[in-house]
């Protein structure tokens, strides 16, 4: 927390971003315990299924009809990131520029 301001509390979140929260808010301090979990291997395709985990295709491989990347004759390097829709993907700002909270950020997140 750096400042309080009448019912709110001026806090700096990990990633950077410096916001306002009411003060009345509650959070839990500390770190993930075993965060070496994520980086743990499946070892087969089976047992990521178990887990409800669905495969995850690439969309240069597919067919035009299918995805925006898709089609080409040989292989194609699939141009821009776009979703499935088409939108731009990846490094485009997809916050909202109307939204409601955007008054409660006070600062961004610092760029890496």
């Amino acid at each position: 927390m750096t400042s309080r301001e009448g019912s709110y509390c001026v806090i700096k979140l990990p990633s950077g971003e410096t916001r306002k929260i009411l003060s009345a808010c509650k959070a839990t301090v500390g770190s993930v315990g075993n965060s070496d979990h994520a980086l743990e291997q499946s070892g087969k395709a089976g047992r990521s299924r178990w887990l409800g985990r669905r495969p995850h295709n690439r969309g240069v491989v597919m067919n035009p009809v299918d995805h925006p990347m898709g089609g080409g004759e040989g292989r194609q390097s699939g141009g821009h990131p776009r979703s499935r829709k088409g939108l731009y993907a990846k490094g485009l700002k997809t916050r909202a520029p109307k939204k409601l909270s955007n008054k409660y950020i006070i600062e961004r997140a610092n760029k890496k």
